[in-house]
């Protein structure tokens, strides 16, 4: 009996891994897999498994959650954003909790019922949203701020939730307001506790651990300290995730933050993936089958329902239509902490079954179409856009037809502006095109020539007589939007000379394939401007230096690639390495036409002899003991070019 238990478990792993490589392919959470194991585990499948018996051992999953979460819980960092956190984040949760209440007592569902879902569905998937923004590169987006700001405060309402579940489900006697005052204090005396506690032994605690050098106390201690605070705040009558949380928000400004969740992270998402399995036992198929038409409705008023709610928020204090849209479709979903809401919320006895299943079925939807939405946030924010505008002449962009020695500003951000200024002050025709309307609005009431719209867009482009342009400057650094922007400008304007900032040079031949006649690395002429000041103030003549600089730029910034390496190489990279030829080296004696340098692989950068630098050394250049060769190219070419050229 034992050994066939063991091969269910294993069965179970199984599912779980091809879930998750199949899900992960297609771009979807590793939660939905955890949640279709379960589903296959349990009593809807194979029946290996009940949620009984997963659920001691995946509440553990939730502990750990709450503990790391607590270790991520900055308190600078909370206090910074505090306007759009206390302000922006209660708003959104306490108008989708009441308005989710007021539908689902509308529907004959009690006051508690009506609480516990409207408290799931205010809650968006901090995973999902993070991971996705910070792939996107949108963090430090407005609508990534907002985001982030949302989601602080919805991690930071779980845990009165965690508080107050438990005495929704004490008993059928009305609940008073001294019962839920009386848990409120205990959870504050117990904060304060752990403070005290927390700032005095854990510490100490923790730099004797530290001492020891034993990275299985490390875990071991990170995983007893999380466990005995959660037994604390359960003998108190409270919830065991509140404790672990507590404790990780104490443990969360320590020097020690980054290794305690390093080693709490496997632990984690063991028992969380666990707990997801739990959840998806949950899950009776009949009852799905049997509601599907309402889990559907369902599915489109949370949706909807939220990214209204979240989009009205954001107009009400002023933000643009565009950042608004985007931020409510990135949060529009149900998430991860929902699933402990409605788990806790069924072992209290507070939810039946089915209505658990159509919630539980009615999440797994949202965090599947999370990931498509975020992505196309800002697509459906300028489509959407573009109908709203799309009656108002003062948007539309003019067309340009006869000015032959215009310059095309694409981007109006701090290096657009810069431009523009310049070329002002040398009466320069210019114009200029970008898609943030409060930056197009401001800059239009100073009398700029700038216009809203979507530099990827042909039918725009056409419309401000790029074929004209004698110059276009495309100034943004996506890459996919300039990938997208910089084909259609050559197509459209043949004759125009195209530049293109970038940060670094990383896709430079691209660009100049693609059709860009100059590609700016910042970064690498950042180096160029010091280096210029450097000579300058050495003496060196400013045509010389100009010279210099025009010399890196045609030859597409080579002496800004190679460096000697340190001790940490990258692979990847290349690298500038020196070759001292000894009398007895092969290479002494032989011309430099005589290796095959694109055998090796490697670029013969300098000579140097007698103290001086030979750049670019002529073919018919004879190598003498003594030489120092300076060749650049990976690692491990670098390796096998030296010993050709001293060993043959």
């Amino acid at each position: 009996m034992e050994h066939g238990f063991l091969i269910q478990i294993l069965l179970m792993l199984v599912i779980a891994i091809i879930a998750i490589a199949l899900l992960r392919r297609i771009g979807l959470p590793a939660i939905l897999a955890y949640l279709l194991t379960g589903v296959l585990s349990g009593p809807s499948g194979f029946h290996w498994f009940t949620q009984q018996q997963m659920q001691s051992v995946a509440e553990l999953g939730v502990v750990l959650l709450m503990f790391t979460l607590g270790l991520e819980f900055s308190v600078p960092r909370l206090w910074a954003m505090r306007r759009t956190v206390f302000g922006l984040g209660s708003a959104q949760v306490f108008v989708t909790t009441v308005l989710t209440m007021l539908v689902a007592l509308a529907c004959g569902l009690n006051w508690r019922e009506s609480l516990v879902i409207g408290a799931a569905i205010a809650l968006s998937s901090t995973a999902i949203v993070l991971k996705l923004l910070n792939e996107l590169g949108w963090l430090r987006r407005r609508h990534g701020e907002l985001s982030v700001s949302v989601l602080l405060f919805q991690d930071l309402a779980v845990v009165p939730l965690l508080i107050l579940l438990p005495l929704l489900g004490q008993s059928d006697e009305p609940l008073v307001l001294a019962s839920i005052a009386w848990a409120l204090l205990k959870g504050i005396l117990a904060f304060f506790f752990l403070m005290a506690l927390g700032k005095w032994a854990l510490p100490r605690l923790f730099d004797e651990v530290a001492r020891s050098r034993s990275n299985e106390l490390f875990v071991l201690s990170t995983l007893v300290v999380a466990l005995v605070t959660g037994a604390f705040t359960q003998w108190l009558g409270l919830s065991m995730a509140l404790g672990a949380f507590m404790a990780g928000m104490l443990l969360g400004e320590s020097q020690y933050r980054r290794q305690l969740e390093a080693d709490i992270r496997p632990f984690r998402d063991l028992l969380m993936g666990l707990f997801f399995i739990s959840i998806g036992m949950m899950l009776n198929f009949a009852l799905v089958i049997q509601f599907w038409w309402q889990i559907l409705l369902i599915l489109l008023a949370v949706v909807f329902g939220k990214a209204l709610i979240i989009h009205g928020l954001l107009r009400l204090v002023g933000e643009p239509f565009r950042i608004a849209i985007s931020t409510a479709l990135s949060l529009a979903q149900v998430g991860e902490f929902s699933f402990v809401v409605l788990a806790l919320a069924v072992s209290y006895g507070l939810l039946s079954n089915e209505t658990s299943t159509m919630l539980v079925m009615v999440a797994v939807l949202s965090m599947s179409i999370a990931p498509w939405l975020v992505r196309h946030c800002m697509d459906i924010a300028k489509w959407l856009l573009g109908i709203r505008q799309s009656g108002h002449v003062d948007d539309v962009v003019p067309v340009i037809t006869d000015d032959h020695d215009l310059v095309v500003i694409l981007g109006y951000g701090r290096v657009g502006q810069t431009i523009a200024r310049f070329l002002k002050t040398e009466a320069v025709p210019y114009l200029v095109l970008d898609l943030d309307p409060t930056r197009v609005y401001e800059a239009r009431r100073a009398g700029e020539p700038i216009y809203f719209g979507d530099v990827c867009k042909r039918a725009i482009l056409k419309q401000i007589g790029i074929k004209h342009a004698k110059m276009i400057v495309i100034t943004f650094c996506e890459s996919r939007s300039v990938e997208e922007a910089l084909p259609l400008c050559r197509q459209l304007a043949p004759e125009a000379n195209i530049l293109v900032r970038t940060r670094d040079d990383s896709e430079l031949d691209l660009l100049q394939k693609a059709g860009a006649n100059q590609v700016i690395p910042e970064t690498l002429e950042g180096s160029l401007m010091l280096v210029s000041q450097v000579l300058h103030q050495c003496g060196v003549p400013l045509a010389r230096i100009l010279k210099r600089l025009e010399s890196e730029r045609r030859n597409h910034y080579q002496f800004l690639h190679g460096f000697f390496s340190g001790t940490e190489t990258d692979f990847t990279l290349e690298s500038l390495h020196a070759v001292l030829l000894h009398r007895g080296a092969d290479a002494v004696g032989k011309q430099v036409a005589d290796i095959d340098w694109e055998l090796l692989r490697v670029e013969l950068r300098a000579i140097r002899r007698s103290g001086q630098e030979i750049e670019h050394p002529a073919s018919d250049w004879v190598f003498r003991a003594g030489d120092i060769l300076l060749i650049v190219g990976k690692p491990r070419r670098l390796e096998k070019a030296e010993a050709k050229l001293l060993q043959g």
